[in-house]
Order: C-alpha cells, then structure tokens, then sequence
C-alpha cells in the first residue's frame, strides 16, 4: 500500500474531519477517520491519489490562513461559509471531500480485513453501527415465514486453477478478450465456444465470492475503478465502474431492463433501436431482442421479489400510485411503475437473493448471478478459456492484411509487476474494457476517432424520512428493486449499507449526523435521466457537461417528481443531493425550490454507473468506430462488444443491454469468419 499523504497533509485531514463532526458525538476518533482515508487513497494509488492530494491542497488554501491553527468551532464557521454555502465552482468541487470524509467514518470497520464471518463477529458491538442502529446481516433477526436465510450458495465460483499468472502465461492464444465484465465475459464464453483457444485479460483482480467481505471501504478499494470516487475532468461526475474479475457485474444492483420493452417502458419515450437505425446504426430487432433472450436464459433473469424489497421498494411503488392518482399530467398517468428484472438468484428459488443489502459492495453468499458465476466459469470450464488479472492491455499490434486493412497480431500486456508481455493474437481481438477503458486502448493503439458522444444516465439522489414508526428498515433488503418510468427520465428505489449512504447523505456538521441517526426511518430513491452524447474521453478521463437548456430543466423536473412522491407516501421532510444540504418539506413549492437551487450541474451530487458510447456502431466509418457487426473499421479481426458501442443514450440501466449487444456480436455464429 502506498504511504498517501504527508505529515500537513494528514494534520489538515485531522482538522477538517473534527470541523465537519463540529458539535457531533463521534464514537470513533478522527485520527480512525483520517487512517481510513488514508488506508483507501493508499490502495486507489495513482493519479486519484494525486487528485486528492492537490485537492487536499488547494483545500487548505481555500479555508486559510493557519485553518489549523483555529479552533474547532472557528474551523466549521470556514468551512460553512466557503464550502457549504459557495456558489464558486472550485470550492464547490473542494466541498465534496465531506463525503469522503463521512463515508470514513461510516466506514469504521474493526479487527481489519478478515473473513466475512469471522469480520461479522468482530464488528456484532461496532460503535459507529450501533450510533445509528445498523445491524450486520449475520445478526439480524428474520421473524417472517417467508424470509431467505442469509448464508451461501456454492458451486458457481471459478475454479482457481482457471486463474492465470505470469509464470503460466502462455505467448500466444486464438483470440484475446481485454475485459470480463459483461460485454467480455459474453463474448469470450461465446467465442471459445466456437473452439478458439481464448485468453482473458483483466486489470482489476480476482475475487470469488468467499473472498468478499461486508467490510465497505476494503471492497470498494478492491473491486471499483479508482476505488469507487472516479470523477469527470471537472469533478461534478462520479462514475462507478467495476474493476475486478466479472467487471461491474460484481458490484451492481443486477438490474436488468431492455429497451423499449412492451409494458416495461412509458409508451412515449423515443424507440432506441429505431434511433440507432435513423443516424446509420441498424440493429436487427428480432435479432437483437433474441440476444437478450439468450442472455435472460442464461442468467435466470426474473423479476425481482416483492419481499426482497418490502420496505423501500414498496415505498416508490405505493408513493408514486398515490401521486400518479392525483396527477393531472397526461403523462404521468401512462407511467410504469413496476419491480425490476434481476439477475440475482435466480430470484423465486432456494438459492435467491438473500437481500443482505451490500449490493454494491459485492454479494459475498455466491447468490448473485453475475459475470463471474456464469459466463466465466463456464467458458473456462466447458471451453478451456483463461483469466489473467491485474493486467492491462496497453496496446494492440498490427500487421497489414492483404484487403487494405489492418489485422491485429498481438496486444502488449502490462504485469502486475509493471513488466510488459507481448502475447499474439492467432485469430482476433476482442476489445471490452468499458466506454472509457476501451476508448483509451483503442486510442493507443492508432484507431483515430474514439471516446466521443459519449452519453451518461445521470443518477442523484432524495432522501425521506418517514414518520417513526413507519415504513420498515429500508437496509435490511436489496438495494434496489422498483422504478418508475416517467418517459423522460426513471425514478428507482435505492439503499446503501453505512458507508456508502453516508457519502449520498446531503448535509454537514450536525445535521448530517442527525440524518445518520435515522438510519432505520429514511427511505431513498434516485433519479436516472438520460444525458445524450454530451461527453467525450480526454487524455483517459471522461468529460461532460449537461446542455443548461436540454438537461437542466428535465433534471429539476425529475428530482421535483420524486420528491413529491416521497411525501405521497407520506414522508415528513426530504433531503435532495444538494451541495448545500437544504431540507424540502411539505409545505413547500417543491418545482420552485429545485428551479431556484439547481442552476449548473455542480448544484448537486450527480453519479452514474453506466457511461455508453465512445465507440459508435455506424455503416460509416465517419460517423462511427465500429460497423453494425461490431468489427471495428478498416480491420479484418477486432470486435468491440461493450457498451462503448452504443450510438446513443439507452436511457435505462445498462447491464443487460450489453450483455445483448455482446451475444448479438459474437453469439450468432463465428464472428472471426
């Protein structure tokens, strides 16, 4: 682990955590806060540790001078004045180390990186959890007949022997698939499948579920790009994105909905395919939706049940029938409200979701029906193929073909070590590293054009608390598990386990904490709109900025609507993503108070987990990276089979769509013929 921040570095990061708990009891000490910070930005390394550093920084800069010199209450007076309540973009962007802050506190953790149950027992009496009334999953009591135990379901992991290293990697291989989230794992099982000797590459590492502890910050710095706080150039984006053997499928809720799927999707929004079709992108409909079959079999995708989301996923649901009922919006009236399809369990079976709520932090019961219990095992199993972890392709080698094109011949590894390995591709490339990875590769690798339109689903959230006594204990089931398509945007049901909500939790200081303290009475929902082509990769990062007159107004509109339908279902006051960390209650104009608090896009935490684009499906290689076989233009044997490829904004959650597009690619007979 790399030794993150110096000696002023770390006594700032003192200071400032006492003045964000200013008037708050902490149960731990804020030396335990800082050595969390520093334990995470230790294991991240690399240029979001340098971010963070010269944030640090500029910080202190900011609340000077001799900020640490102040006392307490004089410190949380600076820190109010310039970071809570600033309308300046730099300060703004500084504000958001009070999440990282908070979530180390949250994410107090005790007797260090232990096995999950012997990590459990360590923690039955944590005194961060017990603050605001958190029970870990192997201590709570699950009275009602129909509850699933919380305990493991084995035999779906991959073998270890399927792992490789350097000492057993081999020179050359068929066909080498860069990426094993959910366009590689589909791919590579499909073209070893067709008998091709298949290596996978992955940069992230290899954690089967008996590994993966309820300890947040340790899996978060482990199995997340960046250790789950990647941001846009301009740091008003955080993306989440898996980076471990099975990609986010390892670390995401398994939600899974297709586009414009009858009854699933409000009748006016745009038809996606038929898009893609009108800018020179054709996708075969049946052929398409059959590749989503393909996948739904495989996963056992189902819907979600009803049980598994009793309290939080109930609460969207019966909130958003009592505002639609009252609504006069057209509109709102032709809405779906719905569970989510997933592919956790599958669901209806002994061996369902278990409803730990650590979703996000990776299902450490083997419940969870992801990459890396599927595709991946059985492409290793049944087809021979191998993994290969904690790798980076770095760049993809050429030769001339006969045709005028280029063909790739290898791709030059980087080890663990940070030693390179050339290892030559015999037969192709398949490229599925995510809309940023992939771009980055391909870029190096002197394909001109990549990383641009890159569209986002935008997400932010709005907390509610409910009367005492009502609703139920929104942690004690899965995160996410009804939504609401609104036709411009969605709304969906989401909860985190401590640390995680503490970083969505809008407020400082006391507040904060006392909205902490609620934890057992909050419900939480988040907004997902669609951001259509607004970004493009630069120098390896993702920028994007919303269009102030397209994106704005339906980002007020969406986070208005849900909080509306928080107080349908009876909420007392609402807490939106705001910088500023302002309440909402009932009384209030709730469209005239986000028209006046949201006036650019920093105004509030806004997330994403599922960035597409970058690398186009277009019949013109002027418009596009790849053709509509996903072959990229003017070579004979590379495919792309990840989201990059998407030429517009899907609008919905993006695993299954991937998960199609990759089937689509490479699972309708040899695509290297």
């Amino acid at each position: 682990m790399t030794a993150p921040f110096n000696f002023g570095q770390l006594k700032f990061l003192k200071t400032l955590t006492e003045a964000l708990f200013h008037g708050v009891d902490m149960v731990i000490t804020a030396d335990d806060v800082v050595q969390n910070v520093a334990t995470l930005f230790g294991k991240v390394g690399g240029t979001k540790l340098d971010e963070l550093q010269f944030s640090l920084d500029m910080t202190e800069l900011a609340l000077g001078p001799v900020f640490v010199e102040l006392d307490v209450a004089d410190r949380a007076e600076r820190v109010a004045n310039r970071l809570q309540n600033s309308d300046f973009d730099l300060f703004q962007d500084m504000a958001r180390l009070r999440g990282i802050i908070y979530a180390c506190y949250y994410g107090y953790w005790q007797g260090g990186d232990q096995p999950r149950g012997a990590g459990q027992d360590a923690n039955e009496a944590n005194p961060v959890h017990k603050q605001i009334g958190f029970t870990l999953p192997k201590f709570r009591t699950r009275i009602d007949p129909p509850d699933l135990p919380i305990e493991d379901v084995r035999g779906r992991e991959i073998d270890d022997d399927h792992i490789l290293s350097a000492a057993t990697l081999e020179d050359e291989y068929d066909v080498v698939v860069i990426g094993s989230g959910a366009g590689g794992a589909v791919a590579a099982h499909n073209v070893a499948a067709q008998g091709y000797k298949v290596l996978i590459v992955e940069a992230g590492p290899f954690y089967p579920s008996h590994r993966i502890t309820h300890h947040e910050l340790e899996m978060i710095a482990a199995l997340y790009k960046h250790g789950g706080v990647q941001t846009t150039t301009n740091s008003d984006f955080v993306i989440f994105q898996g980076r471990n053997v099975g990609g986010s499928s390892t670390v995401n809720n398994g939600i899974c909905l297709r586009v414009n799927e009858d009854g699933r999707t409000h009748p006016d929004a745009p038809d996606v395919l038929a898009k893609w079709a009108s800018i020179g992108a054709p996708i075969d409909p049946a052929a398409f939706h059959a590749s989503y079959d393909a996948v739904q079999a495989k996963l056992g995708i189902a819907r979600a049940e009803p049980r598994s989301g009793r309290h939080n996923g109930t609460h969207l649901i019966d909130g958003w029938l009592r505002h639609a009922a009252a609504s006069t919006d057209p509109r709102e009236k032709r809405a779906i409200a719905d569970w989510f399809d997933k592919n956790f369990g599958p669901p209806n079976t002994p061996s369902a979701c278990a409803y730990c709520g650590y979703c996000n932090s990776g299902c450490p019961y083997g419940r969870r029906m992801g990459m890396a219990q599927t595709y991946l095992p059985h492409a290793c199993r049944d087809h021979k193929a191998r993994i290969l972890p904690e790798t980076k392709a770095e760049e993809i080698l050429w030769q001339d073909a006969s045709n005028g094109k280029i063909e790739a011949e290898a791709v030059r590894l980087v080890m663990p070590d940070g030693s390179h390995r050339i290892v030559r591709a015999r037969v192709g490339v398949v490229v599925a590293g995510g809309t940023i990875a992939s771009s980055k590769l391909l870029d190096s690798s002197g394909i001109q054009g990549t990383g641009y339109q890159i569209s986002l689903n935008v997400a932010s959230p709005v907390v509610a608390l409910m009367p005492a006594g009502v609703g139920g204990k929104a942690w004690d089931e899965d995160q996410m598990t009804s939504y609401v398509d609104c036709g411009q945007y969605l709304l969906e049901s989401h909860f985190q386990p401590p640390m995680a909500m503490a970083s969505l939790m809008p407020g400082w200081f006391g507040t904060h904490a006392e909205r902490m303290k609620n934890f057992s009475r909050v419900h939480s929902a988040g907004i997902l709109f669609p951001a259509d082509r607004r970004g493009q990769v630069v120098d390896g990062k993702l920028k994007f900025v919303l269009d102030v007159e397209d994106d704005l107004p339906v980002l007020r509109d969406a986070m208005a609507t849900l909080t509306k339908v928080h107080f349908a279902a009876g909420a007392v006051e609402c807490y939106p993503a705001l910088a500023s960390g302002k309440t909402i209650t009932p009384d209030m104009d709730v469209d005239e108070f986000f028209f006046r608090e949201i006036r650019q896009q920093d105004d509030l935490t806004l997330s994403s987990s599922h960035p597409h684009g970058g690398n186009a499906i277009n019949e013109n290689p002027q418009y596009g990276i790849v053709d509509p076989e996903c072959r990229v233009h003017g070579t004979t044997n590379v495919l792309v089979t990840d989201a990059s490829t998407f030429p517009s904004c899907i609008r919905v959650n993006a695993q299954w769509t991937t998960m199609a597009m990759a089937q689509y690619a490479t699972g309708r007979g040899d695509p290297f013929r």
